[in-house]
């Protein structure tokens, strides 16, 4: 488990190819456009993590947390940044049965 003090490892470096929730929370970031695509929150604090999430729950709250209640911009980049993480993280041998009960 990361302390407290660490810095976030960044997405691209994430166990399961960042399909952990902050990873989610980082791609959501970028489907908002509250983060550039390019931002990896590499060496982000956790204040700066905890701002994101706060950003990213606003703007969900906004589509009442669906994704088919977002505009077609907004679910047409959705889809595509989860698949192509989906993709990626499948290449890394994440599986979602990994988690399921």
């Amino acid at each position: 488990m990361r302390k407290k003090t660490e810095p976030y490892v960044g997405i691209q470096n994430e166990i399961h190819g960042g399909m952990t929730e902050i990873g989610r929370i980082v791609r959501d970031a970028w489907v908002f456009g509250i983060i550039p695509e390019t931002e990896t929150c590499e060496g982000w604090l956790l204040g700066g993590i905890q701002s994101l999430v706060e950003k990213v729950n606003t703007r969900w709250e906004e589509y009442g947390c669906m994704v088919s209640r977002l505009p077609d911009d907004l679910r047409e980049r959705h889809m595509r940044i989860h698949n192509e993480a989906i993709t990626r993280a499948r290449k890394e041998g994440w599986e979602p049965e990994m988690y399921a009960e």
